[in-house]
């Protein structure tokens, strides 16, 4: 067939003049798209940007303050010891033997040399007797021998023998008059008597002991002084001393040791109490209060103790320009509507509402505290007693205690 054996031809319209036209225009247009897109990087827009908002102030804190002004306080040293009696002895038989006759009874107060108790002296009497004529004997040889040395009839080592002979006679009568006098057991000061642990017919030895005798007229309180407190306590210094009996007295301190104890680290102090009457007992507890000095102080409520960052206890207030202060202060005294306390300035304007909510240096809105809201407000009451003058329970072991505890300060966010 004619038509499909021939060859194809292939469509051409390079000698259309209109298709040269269409290149023209595609390539035109590409290269206005691409000035386009690229005119941004060679002339910068001119568009204004629209201005930030100016941002906003955080509004200050409002927080309670109270005037205060600081008033001088006694400050004083508490501590709790023990009343120790002047004389504590243990009364000991110097010779044994059975005892003949007790004259005393456990709990009589008895004077110096009153005899406690005798024993029996038969055989004691027995040996002064042969001493004393032993002495005699050699006395009578003593004096013949001198006699026959001045008529020249003796000699003198003969003389010197009979001398040693009534010397060693002298003796034996001399300790035979002590073995009798030991006989007789005696109160060697006078005290009253905390133990009698012998009766009639009982055999007793040489150094036993048979009794105890206490003198609490005075008596001494001995306390413990820490290292930081030591500058303070000095000899000569009125202490007022309240023992759980509740029964009070004056002293004075008698004694401050110059060395620390290696196993506490704290320095013995004593305090001598007058017990003329011996009514207050030796060996029971008390509480030693002695005023070291005056300082300035402020009477707050423990509620507005605050800690900073480093944990140092303070208390916050407000400066002339309303910015928040913190001042490290330490208690002065506590007592059971309050606390005082050193650091402040004489006058001050304390923050007690809101001091856990602002720090350091911080604009507050300082407002007077409220009748109804003064928390944090505390006044002195007259009359009410210290917290160290309660009859808490002492230990009863000299240890010192000091202030009652403040409140828990809340924590500085």
């Amino acid at each position: 067939m004619s038509d499909t054996s021939q060859e194809r031809q292939t469509l051409s319209f390079d000698s259309d003049a209109g298709s040269k036209r269409s290149k023209f225009i595609a390539g035109g247009i590409a290269l206005l798209i691409a000035l386009w897109m690229g005119s941004g990087y060679i002339i910068p827009s001119e568009e204004t940007e629209e201005a930030a908002p100016a941002p906003i102030a955080p509004e200050a804190v409002t927080v309670a303050v109270r005037g205060s002004q600081a008033d001088s306080v006694t400050q004083v040293f508490v501590a709790e010891g023990q009343a120790l009696p002047d004389r504590d002895t243990m009364v000991r038989a110097e010779a044994g033997g059975e005892i003949a006759e007790v004259l005393v009874a456990k709990g009589d107060a008895v004077e110096a040399g009153a005899l406690i108790a005798r024993l029996s002296t038969t055989a004691r009497d027995s040996d002064l007797a042969r001493a004393r004529e032993e002495l005699s004997r050699a006395q009578r040889e003593y004096d013949n021998a001198q006699a026959l040395l001045d008529r020249g009839v003796s000699t003198v080592d003969r003389v010197s023998q009979a001398r040693a002979t009534l010397a060693a006679a002298q003796a034996s009568v001399t300790a035979a008059e002590e073995a009798l006098n030991n006989t007789e057991i005696r109160a060697p000061f006078p005290g009253r008597l905390e133990m009698l642990d012998i009766s009639a017919g009982e055999f007793v030895s040489t150094g036993e002991e048979i009794a105890r005798l206490v003198d609490n007229t005075p008596l001494t309180i001995q306390v413990q002084v820490p290292q930081q407190s030591l500058k303070d306590i000095k000899e000569g210094q009125t202490a007022e001393v309240v023992f759980i009996t509740g029964a009070e007295a004056q002293g004075k301190v008698q004694f401050v040791s110059s060395s620390a104890s290696a196993e506490t680290r704290t320095f013995t102090a004593e305090v001598r109490v007058e017990n003329a009457d011996g009514a207050i007992p030796a060996g029971i507890s008390a509480r030693v209060r002695i005023p070291t000095g005056e300082t300035r102080a402020h009477f707050v409520s423990p509620a507005i103790l605050s800690l900073d960052t480093n944990g140092t206890l303070g208390v916050k207030t407000v400066n002339d320009d309303d910015k928040v202060v913190f001042n490290k202060i330490a208690i002065v005294r506590a007592q059971t509507d309050g606390i005082w306390i050193a650091g402040l300035p004489d006058q001050a304007q304390i923050i007690t509402i809101g001091q856990g909510f602002v720090n350091d240096g911080e604009t507050v809105n300082p407002q007077p505290e409220t009748g109804g809201d003064n928390e944090g407000e505390a006044q002195p009451t007259a009359g009410v007693p210290e917290i160290d003058e309660l009859e808490d329970q002492p230990s009863g072991d000299g240890q010192i205690t000091g202030s009652a505890e403040a409140a828990q300060p809340e924590q500085v966010e």
